[in-house]
């Protein structure tokens, strides 16, 4: 699986590149757009009603003697809160709304890569895409949710505690990873059966995932570039896991 997380990072190296060659930028606008409104929206949450949330954490502090520092420690608790669960959601609100804009980007990344122009895919309308990638990210959405809530728990455990910010980390990356492959991967695979692909790939997953994660440290520049990069990533790395695929098939 480390070799499949350093390919999954790897193929960031010629994204940008791909991107320019093949005249891809225009295809993004709207994606940047939503990936832009959204990480506002979260960032305005955040400061509103960090105040709220702040206050009633320092209701529980019931002493006059501290109040005022708990209640400051309280209200940037409140923001870092809504900060977190927004990044977890922010991922997958901009994965399912882009799915239309993002499949015909992977797939003239497909065609470049295997020389094939005329493909024989599944073909799906702009519709199709919209409720594959909502449903993908919904159930993606709760998964990614299931698996923090239960690393939250492992954390309260003495000396193994410590883990639980990489294993949250990890599965943040996973799921972010796994959307951007899903948008070849609808091409070729229903549902169920892009699921199990990811599964057996969960390495590219992660290795993309990890990166895109990172973007969103950058201030701005990451929120515009995060998208346009960790998609053609993607691409480029699912549509050779399924050419190895077909040929280890014909073997």
């Amino acid at each position: 699986m480390l070799k499949n997380i350093a390919l999954g990072i790897k193929a960031y190296f010629g994204a940008f590149s791909l991107i320019s060659k093949l005249k891809l930028w225009k295809y993004f606008a709207i994606p940047i757009l939503i990936s832009v409104v959204t990480a506002i929206s979260i960032g305005v949450s955040a400061y509103g009603l960090s105040d709220n949330i702040g206050s009633y954490i320092s209701k529980v502090w019931i002493w006059e003697w501290g109040k005022e520092t708990f209640t400051t420690i309280s209200n940037v608790f409140g923001g870092l809160l809504i900060i977190a669960l927004g990044l977890i959601l922010y991922k997958h609100i901009i994965m399912a709304l882009s799915a239309p804009f993002m499949s015909p980007v992977s797939e003239k990344i497909e065609a470049h890569l295997t020389g094939n122009q005329s493909h024989s895919h599944r073909n799906t309308s702009f519709l199709q895409q919209l409720l594959r990638g909502i449903r993908i990210n919904i159930r993606n959405l709760f998964m990614e949710i299931g698996l923090t809530i239960l690393i939250l728990i492992i954390s309260l455990i003495p000396v193994i505690g410590w883990i639980t910010s990489i294993l949250l980390f990890i599965v943040q990356a996973y799921y972010a990873g796994f959307s951007n492959m899903d948008y070849t991967l609808e091409r070729h695979y229903k549902y169920s059966k892009s699921v199990q692909f990811v599964r057996k790939h969960r390495g590219l997953a992660i290795g993309n995932g990890l990166v895109f994660m990172l973007f969103l440290f950058i201030p701005v520049i990451g929120v515009i570039l995060v998208l346009p990069l960790s998609v053609t990533a993607a691409s480029i790395q699912t549509v050779e896991a399924l050419q190895l695929k077909k040929i280890e098939s014909a073997i």
